[in-house]
């Protein structure tokens, strides 16, 4: 009478264990039984919440596509939010400037390099804070980006 080398099992001379599904070659490890089938799993969650911003939205729907987990995938799903916001007005600010150029108001010309450079940087700052906040296990919410994402993912 043989029994299964994973959980015990009589199996007869078959060569699966017909309760576990365990080959009889060899017994299956300890740390595959319990694993996800996510890609990402390997990575801590605070991690894979940093990688999600990395690479504007780009890591943040790979991210959204292949992690399960609902921390991550409110940081993935913020990640593109957060991108499509930015460059949305940053095409308003262009189309501004280039208003401003047409109408020939020269008057107001002076101060769109410096509303360019400073959106530029409060954009840059808020992309590192919600690095630093998703790396902290903290769920920080952008002001109305936030709430549409977590209805939109399902949180």
């Amino acid at each position: 009478m043989a029994f299964c080398k994973a959980c015990g099992q009589d199996i007869g001379d078959a060569a699966f264990c017909p309760k576990c599904g365990a080959s009889q070659g060899a017994v299956a490890p300890a740390a595959a039984v319990g694993s996800s089938d996510s890609p990402t799993a390997g990575i801590d969650e605070n991690v894979a919440g940093l990688l999600c911003y990395l690479f504007h939205w780009l890591s943040g729907l790979i991210f959204l596509l292949l992690d399960k987990r609902p921390f991550v995938r409110f940081h993935a799903a913020q990640a593109i939010a957060f991108n499509i916001v930015a460059a949305g007005l940053w095409v308003a600010l262009a189309m501004f400037g280039w208003l401003i150029l047409l109408l020939r108001l020269s008057f107001l010309g002076f101060l769109i390099f410096p509303i360019w450079g400073l959106f530029g940087v409060a954009l840059f700052a808020t992309w590192i804070f919600l690095m630093y906040k998703a790396y902290q296990r903290e769920k920080f919410k952008l002001p109305i980006v936030g709430d549409i994402v977590e209805k939109m993912i399902g949180q």
